[in-house]
């Protein structure tokens, strides 16, 4: 694979505040980094700082090979960016502004029609090309940022929060065509939608307080979950034989916790020891000794809760 985006002991302050604090990665062609971190964390400053819109205090950036600071126009030429909140000119049509953004890029008339029309059918653009863009929902507004910064089949896409806005469907069509231009491509999304990460990601990166805490792929983040491997069980004996009891005695076992929200008394959670796969032991030992087993789930990790734990430790640390 050849790494298309690189960015090196990137740092950034603004006055006093220090917003990114040496951050390194590079991301590969068919690569699609997610970009996690809470509020403030740094993500958009790093995102600005590849794009060429913030100039780094420290480090340095090149995308394609370009060196932002050496070569900026190169460098922007190559990729697509899409700001969290995309500026767009109000007063143009949805047509307008795709053919202006088609001209500022120097594409030829008619490949700058065939790319219209390419992304006017894969974002669903065509029943609002002719209104005014100050016209549109939040939702349509979106979609045409988004066009944009595809227009030119860039190398390297940047978006910022891509399916904010959209609707259900409308985020699975948009999911769906990241994941088809992804083969080609090096793409970081930032955004605060974990089910995005697992739809569309190759890679989970989280960063808090500027640094990089961790950079892996989803199913590795997901394993720091303690809910990777837990066994959410129903059962019911004859033996009036007590669930839970029989449950903390398997060797696997690391804790059971009564299901939240289950009125009944035989519904439990069993979380694994280091996160192992438990659920041949439960089945097995259940069925062995007459358990009538209702309901059974496994979990497969919580992004969610490892979020919270890489963001709110105060014990965390960054990735050396």
């Amino acid at each position: 694979m050849t790494a298309l985006i690189e960015v090196k002991s990137v740092s950034k302050h603004f006055g006093s505040i220090q917003a990114v604090d040496s951050v390194s990665f590079t991301v590969n062609r068919g690569e699609v980094l997610g970009f996690l971190g809470p509020n403030g964390a740094g993500k958009s400053t790093t995102m600005r700082m590849i794009t060429g819109f913030l100039t780094p205090t420290s480090g340095s950036a090149s995308v394609c090979g370009y060196d932002l600071a050496e070569d900026g126009i190169g460098a922007r030429s190559r990729l697509g960016y899409l700001p969290e909140g995309a500026p767009l000119y109000g007063d143009m049509t949805a047509l307008e502004f795709l053919r202006f953004t088609a001209s500022v890029r120097g594409l030829p008339f008619s490949r700058a029609t065939d790319r219209i029309n390419w992304v006017v059918g894969q974002l669903g653009l065509g029943p609002v090309l002719v209104q005014p863009i100050e016209t549109l929902s939040k939702g349509f507004k979106r979609r045409v940022g988004l066009a944009q910064s595809v227009l030119h089949d860039p190398d390297v896409l940047i978006l910022d929060e891509p399916t904010d806005g959209l609707d259900p469907n409308q985020k699975h069509e948009v999911r769906g065509l990241i994941r088809t231009m992804s083969e080609h491509k090096a793409i970081i999304i930032s955004t605060h939608l974990l089910e995005e990460v697992d739809a569309v990601c190759t890679r989970a990166m989280v960063i808090n307080h500027g640094k990089v805490i961790t950079d892996c792929t989803p199913d590795e983040l997901a394993s720091q979950s303690r809910h990777r491997n837990a066994v959410t069980v129903c059962a019911k004996s004859s033996s009036g034989g007590d669930l839970r009891v029989t449950l903390e005695g398997l060797e696997g076992v690391l804790a059971v916790e009564l299901v939240p929200g289950k009125t009944s008394s035989d519904c439990f959670v069993a979380f694994p020891k280091g996160g192992k796969s438990i659920v041949g032991e439960v089945t097995r030992h259940l069925q062995d000794r007459g358990w009538e087993i209702e309901e059974l789930g496994v979990d497969s990790g919580r992004l969610d809760e490892v979020f919270r734990d890489l963001t709110t430790s105060e014990n965390s640390k960054p990735l050396h």
